[in-house]
Parts: C-alpha cells; structure tokens; sequence
C-alpha cells in the first residue's frame, strides 16, 4: 500500500478494517471483499449510486473520470468531501453509505 492508502486506515478506523489493491495505476479499497472507494492520484473517491449521489453533488464533488482513447469515461465514484480527514465519525458514515451503494450495485442483474 502506498503511504496515503495507509493513512485511509486511520481515517476509516470507526467503519473498520479496509483493505487496498492496485488497480489502474491507483488502488481499489476494499472493507468485506466489496469495493467502496477508489484512490487515483491521491485522491479518495467513494462509490455513489441514485440514492447517494445527491449527497456528493450537494458538496460539490465531482465523479471520478478519466481518458481511454480520447473518450472521457465517468465511473460511478465521486471525489469524498475534505471533512472526512478530520471526522473519524463523518467519514464512518460516509464509508458505511458508499459500501451500501457498493452492495446495491453487486446486487443488480
């Protein structure tokens, strides 16, 4: 892990044990076995779906996206708000809501 995905121990400390795997250049992280958040160039993004992406926009965050051949691609991940690095307990949360969207999407046909 890398020092930041490291530091993500600490932050979600409240939620529990988180783990990371490199993906894509960045790492996945992972809390059970499901994918919650994502981190691409030391940012942390968290898993959104239609019941929780109002919350980020409210914050004015934005999705994870990215370049392949010339298309940007948008995933269903969107930038965590700063207030998590300094609230064990919000950041619980925010953790606990992404993992449900996590579970909802797995859940899907």
């Amino acid at each position: 892990m890398s020092d930041y995905t490291e530091y993500l121990q600490d932050v979600f400390e409240l939620f529990g044990p988180i783990t990371a795997r490199r993906m894509f250049g960045g790492h996945g992280i992972y809390h059970d076995g499901v994918m919650f958040a994502l981190v691409a160039d030391e940012t942390l993004y968290l898993k959104a779906d239609a019941q929780t992406v109002g919350d980020f926009e409210r914050e004015g965050l934005g999705p994870f996206e990215y370049d392949k051949g010339g298309r940007v691609v948008r995933m269903s991940y969107y930038q965590a708000p700063e207030v998590l690095f300094e609230d064990r307990e919000l950041a619980a949360d925010w953790a606990r809501r992404s993992l449900e969207a996590a579970w909802r999407a797995k859940a899907r046909p």
